[in-house]
């Protein structure tokens, strides 16, 4: 598809070519651009311009993409064409003179009597007309395709009657009776659009059938281009051999005749040929579709859950058991992976069965309990490789049994035994076991590695003895006020609990706590960790964590850098790192002398957070700011960065550029995807500076066109103030960003209100509008970056109204 969009963007602009050329022959009153040597006919001014018209709307309208205005310029240039045509048309129709035939250019070229002068020739008004309407249809997507592709196809027509015209020396297919004749040009020109009007679209319609991937299309092609070609080429050479006198017309009739039956002869056979091979393939397909309906009802009837994957892990079949199993419908698991369908752990255990049946190459059977969404199962699970012709494995097919009645009550008898051994003797921790009093019955072995003592010795005494003296009372206090609750539920503390070693140290414990009610009384289960080394291991995090924040902080502002003082421009600018990532981020600024009292203005925002988005903010920040310091126009500035952002995987960068330009008390802006200066002149309210806001940098694509960054230049009266941002300063969840920009601009007048715009103010200001528009910034989840310039005033001094 993308060939033939191609291929109509090529006919239409060569077609526009033709009417530009023709309108320069006119213009220049050069005649052979306006007509072929040995073409017979001129084309008259408005037959080039209506050419010109309908070349540029198909080459808009054959894009793979149409923009809304894009589309409306296509459908201008399509209704000027189809209005030029349909005027000359009426005039023929009617008798009637509209004044449209020498409107642009006097014509002396008339050379039969009807010949009216600058009129174009009916089958060329024609033409044009039905190409306009062509044109107009396909710019309407909810039009039928065929709306544009018939016409197309009767505007080639007309175009290669006159070629065939011109081909065979047949004066009779250029001119309607007396009428003026169609130009050579325009009858191939004609031939350009009529292609580019039928694959403007060419997925759909009779284009989509011509152009479709598949044999039916490849067919199509070659027809069409058999009739295309051949049968002219019968006639000319029959032509050909009529003029040079070898035969007389019966006999060139009779080699016509006798050419096309043998063509079209080969051509059936060939057809032939390939419908059997189309035949054979779907005998075959038919055959393989019986067959997989007999083995999917095999699996269907199988009481078994049965699937069949291939060796990627794509499920290629499964059985009805398989969806009920999972709960997922069949259609929602073919194509897809063990991943895909199932829970991560029992996606994980099937991933690594299959893969240790490939290393073993011969089927593998297992008992095992299996996670299901319905709830655990055991099952007899038995997997086997298929194998292709050759030997080689290109499948795997499972077949899993449930067998949990089978192994339930073995299963629940050895739980029955060991549920005491494996909660007490297998568990890391000191494991106590207490009355409803406190009173230890039951220890672990645990307890001696912990305490010092060993478990018998603590059955009878209680559980309190365990703490040290000092800590006692309160430890008392938490164990009676869980056994008061009506429904104790297991809690795990670790704040102000110790333990006592067995040489009467103390150590920091974390106590998880639940309970047993049992026929006979209530159980109280206490598992005891010591954590000393937890508390020294958050102690040195907290170490690690504060010297990391500092050589992150380093790093930030080693990035950044500092901005210069310039003498005469005042600024003040604010940088707030993410409570995320402590210290760094993707925001930055500059202040960049041009030189002449020119000075660049930089504020940018890399996407994402932390050391990543720092390290390409430091990569853009050289980067612009080396391009500034070559003096080139912001638009230039922005391509130059997109094409450098283009280079980094992944990266997406909003950024806004500023020229002051202080003698002549302007500002040229460009924006890539960046929030909108704010400036506040010296005697008004502050307002938002109107500029043109291009794409974010990266978003442009090398293989298409880019979308282009413009700027714009703006009168700012001198005293004023810019205040440059990024949006962790005005973005909130909950709350519209248009508003908060205002909140801003509202606030920076406030801010300055009566103040001289020097240094101290400015940095007073920024202080300001940081805690206005952030109240808690130790909460602020995004980099915050403020900068605030002042302009000097006329008379070089910072005054304030």
């Amino acid at each position: 598809m993308d060939a033939a969009r191609s291929l109509a963007r090529v006919a239409a602009l060569v077609a526009a070519v033709l009417g530009a050329a023709g309108l320069a022959g006119w213009i220049s009153g050069i005649d052979v651009l306006r007509r072929a040597p040995g073409g017979g006919s001129t084309m008259v001014a408005n037959t080039a311009g209506g050419l010109l018209a309908l070349g540029v709307s198909l080459f808009l309208l054959a894009r793979a993409r149409i923009t809304p205005w894009v589309n409306t310029a296509a459908r201008a240039a399509a209704a000027l064409a189809a209005l030029i045509g349909g005027l000359t048309v009426v005039e023929y129709t009617t008798g009637l003179a509209l004044g449209i035939d020498e409107l642009l250019f006097r014509d002396d070229t008339a050379r039969v009597p009807l010949e009216m002068p600058g009129r174009m020739a009916p089958n060329t008004a024609a033409a044009l007309l039905i190409g306009g309407v062509a044109a107009l249809c396909a710019s309407v997507p909810r039009l039928p395709a065929w709306g544009s592709q018939i016409p197309g196809l009767a505007v080639l027509a007309l175009g290669m009657l006159r070629l065939y015209g011109f081909a065979y020396a047949v004066p009779e297919l250029e001119r309607f009776g007396a009428y003026r004749g169609m130009a050579l040009y325009t009858g191939l020109a004609l031939v350009l659009l009529g292609i580019a009007a039928f694959l403007a679209r060419p997925d759909r319609g009779p284009a989509g059938l011509l152009m479709n991937a598949g044999t039916t299309g490849a067919l199509g092609r070659r027809l069409f281009g058999t009739v295309l070609v051949v049968p002219p080429l019968l006639g000319w050479l029959v032509l050909a051999g009529d003029d040079a006198g070898l035969f007389g017309p019966r006999l060139g009739t009779a080699l016509l005749v006798c050419g096309h039956v043998v063509v079209f002869t080969i051509i059936i056979f060939a057809t032939l040929g390939v419908g059997r091979r189309i035949e054979v393939a779907h005998a075959r397909a038919e055959w393989q579709v019986r067959q997989n309906e007999l083995v999917q009802a095999f699996m269907d009837h199988t009481p078994a859950v049965v699937f069949i994957k291939d060796l990627d892990g794509r499920f290629l079949a499964v059985n009805t058991t398989f969806e009920k199993s999972l709960g997922l419908p069949r259609e929602e698991v073919l194509g897809r992976r063990d991943r895909d369908v199932m829970p991560p752990d029992l996606a994980r255990r099937a991933r690594t069965a299959d893969d240790a049946l490939l290393a073993q190459g011969q089927p593998v059977q297992r008992e095992e309990r299996l996670p299901l969404p319905g709830g655990p199962r055991d099952v007899l699970t038995s997997l086997f490789p298929l194998f292709t012709a050759s030997g080689s494995p290109y499948a795997i097919c499972g077949v899993v049994t449930d067998v949990t009645e089978q192994v339930a009550a073995q299963r629940e008898l050895r739980r029955a035994n060991q549920r005491f051994l494996a909660l007490l003797e297998s568990a890391p921790d000191a494991m106590l076991i207490t009355d409803g009093s406190g009173t230890v019955v039951m220890a672990n072995a645990q307890v001696r590695r912990l305490f010092g003592r060993a478990p018998e010795s603590l059955v009878g005494t209680p559980v309190i003895d365990l703490v040290p003296e000092p800590r006692r009372r309160r430890h008392s206090a938490l164990l009676r006020a869980y056994f008061r609750q009506a429904e104790p539920k297991p809690v795990v503390l670790d704040q102000g609990l110790y333990g006592l070693h067995g040489n009467g140290d103390e150590f920091p414990a974390e106590v998880s706590v639940s309970s047993l009610q049992t026929e006979e009384a209530t159980l109280v289960f206490l598992s005891v960790r010591d954590i000393t080394g937890r508390r020294q291991a958050e102690a040195e995090r907290a170490e690690r964590y504060e010297v990391h924040r500092r050589i992150a902080y380093t790093l930030q502002h080693s990035l950044m850098g500092e901005p210069p003082r310039l003498p005469g421009l005042p600024s003040a600018h604010r940088y707030l790192a993410s409570i995320r990532d402590p210290g760094v981020g993707g925001d930055w600024f500059d202040i960049i002398p041009l030189g002449r009292n020119r000075t660049g203005l930089f504020i940018g925002d890399v996407m994402g957070r932390g050391l990543e988005a720092a390290a390409v903010m430091g990569q853009m920040r050289a980067a612009s700011h080396a391009l500034a310091r070559t003096d080139i126009p912001p638009g230039r500035l922005m391509a130059g960065l997109d094409a450098f952002v283009g280079d980094l995987a992944d990266q997406l960068v909003t950024c806004a550029y500023v020229v002051v330009d202080q003698d002549s008390h302007e500002v040229t802006l460009c924006s890539a995807g960046h929030l909108p200066v704010i400036a506040l002149p010296p005697d008004g309210p502050a307002r938002r500076l109107r500029a043109p806001v291009g794409v974010p940098l990266g978003v442009n694509d090398s293989r298409w066109d880019a979308v282009p960054f413009r700027q714009t230049s703006l009168p700012l009266p001198p005293g004023s103030t810019l205040a440059l941002y990024t949006d962790g300063l005005v973005e909130r969840p909950g709350s519209d960003i248009e508003e908060q920009i205002d909140t801003l601009a509202r606030s920076l007048e406030v801010a300055l209100s009566g103040r001289p715009t020097d240094r101290e103010s400015l940095d007073q200001a920024a202080e300001w509008l940081v805690k206005t528009l952030i109240p808690d910034t130790a909460a602020h989840d995004d980099d915050v970056t403020l900068l605030l310039v002042g302009l000097p005033g006329t008379d070089g001094a910072h005054p304030r109204a």
